[in-house]
């Protein structure tokens, strides 16, 4: 299937829990066939009972979580959320970055958990899943209003995105950061403007990222580099200069994952990968399992995040003695967690919880 523009997946095969699987093809047939209509991104509200996420994965760093939106316009081809969107009886292809789930009442959610009697305040990190600062977020401020409620209670938070948009919460996360409430992650893993918006269709340009850690860490929050994911054969070459590039922007920590191929997603980068880089299509795979014991994916928790064998063993040493070398190796500070308080004008309201 050609690729759809702006979009990151080529196809948008059913979801793995439909009773019937269809998927559309090309059957190459001429130009003078009916042009398929612009694939339009569609909004809709999910009235949620809740708004915060746990886990108890002893791989990820963090046990509560939110996340603003479901789907993500970004459309990045290798997005470990895709699979997700099955779960609603959407494709994990093109439904995944077309068809968008906000929480209208997301703030509302999220106050009315801090203020319940028996809530233990934890850091809670936002985008966890997919990204807090996708395109609609310009228009729809989810995120925006979710970092006003964890400002207004003193709670301490850490986001992640690939997107320049979170600068312009840069008044909220500049003070928390400099309090220790807040710390940011900015994802980049290419600065090659192609290969970037081949991949990453409607993220942030990376140039535009490098200028979200300098405004973040001009207003004071702790920023560091995501380098997520390395895709050997691809990618991997750029990780010096990727951190290299974050350091001088002035990030002062940094993290990598090496590629991940759960379910749908191991079919859908495939498919892109033979389209959009065809010259090492076979060579990237080969290294993918060369990374992964001779498999696409080995969800071991373990050695899910970076993989095993000399090419994964490769790529860690690279990345620490990068890490060492650009001073991206700041220890890392814990955020207070003391300094929860309910806010004056909200305790009529924490009366009707009693």
């Amino acid at each position: 299937m050609k690729s759809a523009k702006g979009r990151g997946a080529r196809s948008n095969a059913t979801g793995r829990y439909e009773p019937e699987q269809h998927e559309s093809f090309d059957d190459g047939w001429t130009n003078d066939d009916a042009q398929a209509a612009p694939l339009r991104t569609t909004l809709t509200p999910e009235h949620a009972r809740t708004i915060i996420a746990r886990n108890d994965s002893p791989d990820i760093g963090f046990d509560r979580s939110i996340n603003p939106y479901k789907g993500c316009e970004h459309g990045c081809i290798y997005c470990y959320a895709r699979p997700s969107h099955a779960w609603m009886g959407l494709s994990p292809g093109l439904d995944f970055e077309s068809r968008i789930f906000f929480k209208p009442e997301g703030a509302r959610l999220l106050e009315q958990a801090f203020l319940a009697p028996r809530y233990r305040c934890k850091r809670i990190h936002i985008g966890g899943n997919t990204d807090p600062y996708q395109p609609v977020e310009r228009e729809l401020k989810s995120t925006r209003s979710i970092l006003e409620v964890m400002r207004r209670f003193n709670h301490p938070f850490s986001i992640i995105t690939k997107s320049v948009l979170i600068a312009r919460d840069a008044d909220i996360l500049g003070p928390m950061g400099q309090a220790g409430l807040a710390s940011a992650f900015v994802s980049i893993t290419t600065l090659d403007r192609g290969l970037a918006r081949a991949m990453e269709p409607r993220a942030s340009t990376p140039a535009k990222r490098l200028e979200a850690i300098r405004r973040l860490a001009d207003a004071g929050c702790p920023v560091g580099v995501g380098f997520a994911p390395v895709i050997p054969g691809l990618n991997d070459h750029e990780l010096e200069s990727v951190l290299e590039a974050a350091a001088k922007a002035g990030a002062t920590r940094a993290m990598y994952v090496t590629l991940r191929l759960p379910l749908e997603i191991k079919d859908l980068f495939r498919e892109w990968l033979a389209d959009a880089r065809p010259d090492r299509a076979a060579r990237v795979m080969s290294l993918i399992r060369q990374t992964r014991g001779g498999k696409d994916y080995d969800a071991d928790w373990s050695q899910r995040m970076k993989g095993t064998g000399p090419v994964a063993e490769l790529i860690g040493a690279r990345f620490k003695a990068a890490v060492k070398r650009y001073g991206l190796d700041t220890p890392l500070r814990l955020l207070d967690e003391t300094q929860f308080r309910v806010p004056a004008d909200a305790r009529p309201q924490l009366e009707l919880f009693g």
